[in-house]
């Protein structure tokens, strides 16, 4: 693939920083168009080996729209499903639901530009997003909320608050969402409401984004961490 390419370091440090050491994780690639396919799968695998997730990821990425992990820990009874290793998940193989989720370990908060869909962002777009997100820490940070991970999904930009919650959380992270977007959405930039599920999947960071083709004005970029508390 030409262009920009993943970067497995940067994947192994997410790893770290998202999951405890051994936990299962499921990762998870949208859209893979392989050379002679007619129409693109999805690619699902359960990893409690971190490199062999990141090699995968890197592996099969540049074939995919999106690499994605699960943010919370899952059943580690799940690795048998395909245990460190990708498959084609096929219409009817199961994926992670929240019942397969053991606790809440993050608090995720997604901000996209306003933009069509299915294309990538421009840089004026993409910088619109990024600091919408340093302006809701800073506003959060002022209210007692400890510093989150601030990441770069490539298209627009995310806060991770680590928290220790249940997965039946009496929609506490739902409510929190929404309360939020009434407080910092605009015809700009706006917080993606539906990631409040235990089972939410989230873009690996140390890959690319692809939405869309890649042109100047709308390139593929790769998302990444921009800060850590």
């Amino acid at each position: 693939m030409k262009g920009v390419q993943p970067d497995i370091p940067e994947v192994l440090r997410t790893l770290e920083l998202l999951a405890e050491p051994r936990q299962v994780i499921e990762l998870r690639l949208l859209e893979v168009q392989g050379q002679g396919q007619r129409m693109p799968t999805t690619m699902s695998g359960y990893f409690d080996d971190f490199k062999l997730l990141a090699n995968n990821a890197s592996k099969y990425g540049g074939i995919a729209k999106g690499v994605y992990v699960t943010l919370n820990p899952v059943n580690p009874a799940l690795l048998a499903r395909a245990c460190n290793r990708l498959r084609t998940a096929g219409k009817n193989d199961p994926l992670t639901t929240d019942r397969d989720i053991t606790k809440r370990r993050w608090l995720p908060i997604d901000l996209d530009p306003v933009r069509p869909s299915a294309i990538s962002s421009t840089e004026a777009e993409h910088s619109l997003a990024v600091d919408r997100a340093f302006q809701i820490r800073e506003a959060l940070r002022e209210a007692g909320w400890p510093d989150p991970i601030v990441g770069d999904s490539g298209n627009g930009a995310h806060l991770l608050y680590r928290v220790e919650l249940p997965t039946g959380d009496n929609e506490l992270v739902k409510r929190c969402l929404q309360a939020l977007a009434r407080r910092f959405d605009d015809d700009l930039v706006k917080i993606d409401q539906a990631v409040f599920n235990p089972a939410r999947i989230w873009k690996l960071y140390g890959t690319v984004s692809r939405k869309g083709d890649s042109i100047p004005e709308r390139p593929h970029r790769l998302a990444r961490i921009r800060e850590t508390p």
